[in-house]
Formats: structure tokens, C-alpha cells, sequence
């Protein structure tokens, strides 16, 4: 046997190795996404087939448990107020941490301060969250927004009871628990910016709103996008914040499709809808992640 192939056998053992070695190291990540991910979602599959008491499989039905569900009252009014919860995330809730993010960067004192103060929501657990903005929002003169405006003269207002102020209200305490952790996100991209960029404007004259424009955003594109695909995920699974706050009302004016989930599985103990509604969950955000990886795909050809 030559030299050359004597090396050559001994390289491909020598990176069979190294790749033996790198499953080796994932294999418990695998295992456990696969047991917490995968797992319960083909599960899920299933029992949306099937008729079902509690979690025993009684007969196999088909798209039944679909159409029975698509034709319930509370479907449609779920599916839209989701897609209101994400526009209204997308105006609020997306670019009020960039502006915070960049309000940081370009300030001259306090960033530490700024950093701290803003995170502190998130350090908050959910429940107790919905529960502060649920008192912030009552519609009484014992609510805490009411308050304010009693000092003011301006009578109590219904925060919570109107339908169309309900889901940007909702929407807002949302903002305020997560908009600290994802700025701090675009700050560590900001800080990755090289400084000759901004130096190099300086020199040309460009201000603040032109260094932003033209060097901020462009730079922190990359990280924008992968963050608004996480953030439409997150908004399709809202739950706690309209349960708790209005319990899907006024008249299913808040209600998400997560909380259709939770009415069928917890209200109703029909495990099977239940399941459908979760299926048609997944389904949106996987063509909602294929459209939009499609239209990135395209702009950077």
C-alpha cells in the first residue's frame, strides 16, 4: 500500500472521529428535542384523527375534530384577534425595543443605568405581570391608569371592556415585559458595529438620523429579521395575558387561538379539538416561516 493511501485512510479515520465525536456531544440536545419537540407534536397529529375520551383513542374520525372546530363560534374570532395581536405586536412590540436599543447606543451618560432599568420587567414573572397591568387597567376609579387621569379631570375609562382598544392594551403590557431583554439583544448587536463606520460619516457630516438610516438598521438587518420570525412565533402562542386579563372578552374580542386550545382542552376536556386547533397553530407558523423565508431568500439574491 502506497504512502498516499496509508494518509489518506488515516485522514477519513481521523475525521470520522472528529464527527463521531460532535454527534456524540449533541446527541442529548437530539434526544431531548426530539422527546419534547417532536414527539408531542406527532402526537398531537394523532389524536386531532381520532375521537377521543380524555386521552384514550376511541375511533378514528379523520379532518372531523378540523371542520367541527373551523365551524365552532369562537374559530374565526380566534384566528383574526391572532393576527391583530400580531399586528399590533409588529408596530409596538418590534420596533419599540430598536428605538430603545439605539436610544442606549448613542447616549452619552447612564447607559448602565438605561440597560438595568429597562431589563427589570423581564426579571418579573408573567403572572405577576398580567396581574399589575390587570389592576392598571380596571375600568373603576380604583384602576391605576384611572387614577392618573382623575388628577387630571378626565373620567375613568373602560380600558379592557371595548373591543377595540382591548388587544393594543393587551399588547402594550406585553411590550412592556419583553421589550428590555430583546433591546439588550440589538445593543449587543450595535456594540458589533465596527466604529470607523460612524467615524467615517462624522467626517462626512452625516447626523444622527442619517448615521441611523444609514448605518444602523442596515447593519443590525440580519438580527431584525431572525427576531421578527421569533416574535410572530411567540405572538401566535399568546395565552396567559388574555385569559387572565379578560378571559378572552369582551364577546371573544380578545380571544387567541391559544386560548381556543386551552377552552377545549381544560374548559370542555375535548383533548381531540384541542389538538386540531394546536395543528392548525403549527401549520400557520410553518407557511408563515416559509413565506417569509421565501421573500428574504429573494432579496438577497
Amino acid at each position: 500500500m502506497s504512502e498516499k493511501s496509508v494518509a489518506y485512510r488515516a485522514a477519513r479515520k481521523a475525521r470520522a472521529a472528529r464527527e463521531l465525536g460532535a454527534w456524540l456531544v449533541m446527541l442529548p440536545g437530539l434526544v431531548l428535542f426530539i422527546f419534547f419537540l417532536w414527539e408531542p407534536l406527532l402526537e398531537a397529529i394523532r389524536l386531532s384523527l381520532y375521537e377521543a375520551k380524555g386521552m384514550t383513542l376511541v375511533r378514528f374520525v379523520g379532518l372531523q375534530n378540523y371542520v367541527e372546530v373551523m365551524r365552532g363560534p369562537d374559530f374565526w374570532p380566534s384566528v383574526i384577534n391572532t393576527f391583530k395581536y400580531l399586528f399590533w405586536s409588529l408596530i409596538i412590540g418590534f420596533l419599540l425595543p430598536i428605538a430603545m436599543a439605539i436610544g442606549i447606543h448613542e447616549s452619552s451618560w447612564g447607559k448602565g443605568i438605561y440597560r438595568t432599568s429597562f431589563y427589570l420587567p423581564n426579571i418579573v414573572p408573567g403572572l405577576a405581570t398580567v396581574f399589575l397591568w390587570r389592576f392598571l387597567y380596571r375600568s373603576d376609579a380604583s384602576g391605576g391608569l384611572n387614577m392618573l387621569l382623575s388628577a387630571f379631570g378626565i373620567a375613568p375609562q373602560n380600558w379592557l371592556n371595548s373591543a377595540v382598544t382591548v388587544i393594543p392594551m393587551i399588547v402594550i403590557s406585553m411590550t412592556w415585559k419583553g421589550a428590555g431583554s430583546t433591546a439588550l439583544l440589538y445593543l449587543a448587536g450595535l456594540q458589533g458595529i465596527s466604529p470607523e463606520l460612524y467615524e467615517a460619516a462624522i467626517i462626512d457630516g452625516a447626523n444622527v438620523r442619517q448615521r441611523i438610516w444609514n448605518i444602523t438598521l442596515p447593519q443590525l438587518y440580519n438580527l431584525m429579521r431572525t427576531l421578527l420570525i421569533l416574535q410572530v412565533i411567540s405572538v401566535f402562542q399568546v395565552l396567559y395575558e388574555p385569559l387572565v386579563m379578560t378571559n378572552g372578552g369582551p364577546n371573544n374580542a380578545s380571544i387567541s387561538m391559544m386560548q381556543l386550545v386551552y377552552r377545549y382542552a381544560f374548559d370542555k376536556f375535548d383533548y381531540s379539538k384541542a389538538s386540531a386547533v394546536s395543528v392548525i397553530v403549527a401549520i400557520a407558523l410553518i407557511a408563515l416561516t416559509l413565506v417569509y423565508n421565501k421573500v428574504n431568500k429573494e432579496k438577497d439574491m
